[in-house]
């Protein structure tokens, strides 16, 4: 069973695997991040042979989702030759629920140039197995293999994969399968207990170095919370072949 079965051109409903963290009526937004950098890049193929990189990708979550059915739609805000700025947009039942910007950019050979200073992280399988399901009730995060090295609350290196597709007999790139992963970070090492403080996500921006390589996505994580009920969660975002880039998620701190 994949997060998203397609039933029609532009629409999709969602499978036991979206049910959310904070409420199981309701849709984890991961998956969907995931599915709108597909209908972006579907977008983009249809439209030209070029396969600009989407090397921003920014969210604006406008609201909860429930266990429904969604709608999608692509429009090019800003056409160009080398690069486009275009936006993607879900909606359930009519309404606006996420929006996605993303820069595409054409890649060219800067191999000589290329370097970082963002720390390695260890390998996957140097990594201890962590059970998410042990702070996160829901499907999604129940369908995700999480690795894990905890450093304090709020500050870890995670790595996470899935095996399960993201939509029902579609392709989708391994750009997609990561950005359906992007989300589940927020959760992964808590600086409070998700029982007595909520800490819901309004955004997620990802700045991306490069395609991504391989199953495994890494997150080099710290989540910080400010006095006046904001904070943010921040990662360096890693594959197999070293650092990918970043993502960054606001977030709205409610005690209970």
């Amino acid at each position: 069973m994949a997060y998203f079965e397609p039933t029609g051109p532009s629409t999709y409903r969602p499978t036991g695997h979206v049910s959310g963290a904070w409420d199981a009526e309701e849709q984890h937004i991961a998956p969907a991040l995931g599915l709108l950098a597909h209908v972006v890049e579907r977008h983009r193929d249809a439209r030209r042979d070029d396969d600009l990189l989407p090397a921003r990708l920014s969210y604006d979550i406008w609201g909860t989702v429930p266990m429904a059915e969604v709608e999608t739609s692509v429009e090019v805000l800003r056409p160009g030759r080398t690069i486009e700025l275009v936006e993607a947009v879900l909606r359930c039942a009519g309404r606006r629920v996420v929006t996605l910007r993303a820069w595409l950019m054409r890649t060219g050979d800067t191999a000589a140039l290329e370097g970082t200073r963002f720390s390695p992280m260890p390998r996957p399988e140097d990594v201890p197995p962590w059970d998410p399901t042990t702070v996160w009730p829901g499907g999604f995060i129940a369908s995700a293999e999480v690795r894990r090295i905890e450093h304090e609350p709020g500050r870890a290196l995670v790595w996470a994969r899935t095996d399960v597709p993201l939509l029902d007999g579609e392709d989708v790139s391994a750009l997609a399968r990561s950005a359906a992963l992007l989300d589940i970070i927020n959760g992964m090492s808590v600086r409070a207990d998700p029982r007595e403080v909520a800490f819901p996500n309004l955004d997620l921006t990802a700045h991306l170095l490069r395609h991504p390589e391989g199953d495994w996505l890494g997150f080099d994580a710290t989540v910080s919370f400010g006095p006046a009920g904001i904070g943010v969660t921040s990662s360096v975002l890693h594959d197999v072949a070293g650092p990918l880039g970043t993502v960054s998620q606001v977030l709205t701190v409610r005690p209970s």
